[in-house]
C-alpha cells in the first residue's frame, strides 16, 4: 500500500544506440507480391525486424542518421509528415511506390538541435526533404506499422570522424528521454567490389573494425574508430566514408557503456556488421 504523500518512483531506462545496415536499395521489397526477399538478404531482414523488441523499452521516437544525407552543417528535419525520397536507381517500378507513413517528430528535432547548439555545433533545420532509403527501407522492416515518430538528421559534409563522434556525445541525453539514436549505413560499402573474391579482404576489414568499435576502453574506442583509415583495407572497404560516418554518431551517443557487435553476415561478398552501444 502506498504511503500517503509519497509519490511512486519509476526506474528511468536508458536506451542503447545502434549502428545498423540498411541493405542495398529496396532489397527487402523486390517482390511485387510482397513475398520474402532474395535469401541473401533474409538474415539482415530478420535482424532489423527484431530491432525494436530487443530494446529495454519501446522508444517514443527515433533519431536516425543516414549515410544518404550530407549537409554543410548538421541539419535536423523538422517536418511533421515527411514524404519518401526514392533516391535509388534501376529497380523495379513497384519499389518507387513503397509506403512508410510514420509521423515526424518536430519537438524531438528541435530538442536535438538545442543539445547540439549547446555543445557548440552549428545546426540547421529544414522541413522539405524526404526521408531517403537509408531511413525508410530499414524502418519498413523494423517498424512496419509506421507507429514510432522519427527525426532524420544529416551528416556534416566534411565527414570528419571526430566531429561526428562529438555530435553523438552531444545527443546522448536523448537516450534518457526514450529517444532511440540510430546510425544507418553499411560497415562495408564499395559498390565496385562484389562477389566471393571480395569476402576475405572484407572479412579482415570487418574484424579490424569490430575490434576497434568494441574496445572495452571508451576513450581508446573512440580514438581507434576516429582513426578508421589506419585499419587494414579501410579505403577499399569505404572509398567514400558516408556509409561509415553514422557509426561515429552512434558510438559518440553511446557514451562509456559497453559496445557489442549485434549482427554479422555476408551479402554480395561483403562482410557486414551492426553494433550496439550502451
Amino acid at each position: 500500500m502506498r504511503r500517503r504523500g509519497i509519490a511512486p518512483t519509476f526506474a528511468r531506462m536508458t536506451l542503447p544506440t545502434m549502428f545498423v545496415p540498411h541493405g542495398g536499395g529496396p532489397c527487402f521489397f523486390m517482390d511485387p507480391m510482397g513475398g520474402p526477399p532474395d535469401p541473401m538478404w533474409r538474415p539482415m531482414q530478420a535482424y532489423l525486424a527484431g530491432l525494436i523488441a530487443s530494446l529495454p523499452e519501446r522508444p517514443r521516437a527515433i533519431l536516425m542518421v543516414s549515410g544518404h544525407w550530407e549537409a554543410p552543417a548538421v541539419t535536423v528535419h523538422v517536418g511533421a509528415r515527411p514524404r519518401l525520397l526514392f533516391d535509388y536507381y534501376g529497380f523495379p517500378e513497384h519499389t518507387y511506390r513503397l509506403r512508410w507513413d510514420a509521423p515526424g517528430a518536430p519537438v524531438i528535432a528541435r530538442r536535438a538541435a538545442a543539445l547540439l547548439q549547446a555543445a557548440g555545433h552549428v545546426v540547421a533545420e529544414e522541413d522539405a526533404r524526404g526521408w531517403d532509403h537509408g531511413v525508410f527501407i530499414p524502418m519498413m522492416v523494423a517498424d512496419p506499422d509506421a507507429a514510432i515518430p522519427l527525426v532524420q538528421m544529416s551528416l556534416r559534409a566534411d565527414l570528419d570522424p571526430a566531429a561526428h563522434i562529438a555530435i553523438g556525445r552531444a545527443l546522448a541525453p536523448l537516450r534518457d528521454e526514450r529517444v532511440l539514436i540510430v546510425g544507418s549505413g553499411m560497415s562495408f560499402h564499395n559498390l565496385r567490389a562484389r562477389g566471393a573474391q571480395v569476402t576475405p579482404v572484407a572479412a579482415e576489414w570487418d574484424e579490424a573494425l569490430a575490434a576497434a568499435v568494441t574496445d572495452a576502453d571508451p576513450a581508446r574506442r573512440a580514438a581507434r574508430v576516429a582513426d578508421w583509415e589506419l585499419l587494414p583495407h579501410a579505403r577499399f572497404a569505404h572509398p567514400e566514408a558516408e556509409h561509415l560516418l553514422p557509426l561515429m554518431v552512434a558510438l559518440g551517443a553511446g557514451g562509456d557503456g559497453a559496445a557489442t557487435r549485434d549482427y554479422r553476415d555476408v551479402v554480395m561478398g561483403w562482410a557486414v556488421s551492426a553494433f550496439r552501444f550502451g
